[in-house]
């Protein structure tokens, strides 16, 4: 599959904006929100996300988890992971680190020891006017004669 076996770049928290794709990220947990159970646009079923805050040396960011993924950076919290595949998303005016479709939550071999709290991305209101344009055969109107 093409998301599987792209190259990944690796970035910093810093690097990120709105239209990131494609990444690799080491960051450090620091701590995870309260669950909230959420309905799917996309698959009208019933999920469970939670906020966690994640950062390195050059800032923190806001990091939207989803259903098994929760518990695996609950019990990350204080030790550093890498994501890979992450996207960034803008909600409510705020960018939000999440994580691909064939993208994975890894224990990180190298730890960060320092987290840089004064520059939370998160906090800084951006406007969402990188949109996705769908892809596919299915994309084109029909045109009837």
């Amino acid at each position: 599959m093409l998301g599987e076996n792209r190259e990944l770049k690796m970035v910093k928290v810093t690097d990120l904006s709105p239209a990131s794709r494609w990444f690799a990220l080491r960051v450090k947990v620091l701590n995870v929100g309260e669950e909230r159970t959420v309905f799917s646009r996309r698959d009208s079923e019933e999920h469970k996300v939670a906020d966690a805050l994640v950062g390195d040396e050059t800032g923190t960011i806001l990091f939207s988890v989803w259903d098994h993924d929760i518990d695996r950076v609950k019990e990350a919290v204080g030790s550093t992971i890498m994501v890979k595949n992450g996207y960034v998303t803008v909600f409510r005016g705020s960018m939000r680190l999440s994580l691909g479709r064939f993208g994975t939550i890894e224990p990180s071999e190298e730890e960060i020891t320092e987290v840089n709290m004064e520059n939370n991305v998160s906090e800084k209101k951006v406007e969402q006017s990188f949109k996705w344009k769908p892809r596919g055969r299915y994309t084109q109107r029909r045109r009837f004669r």
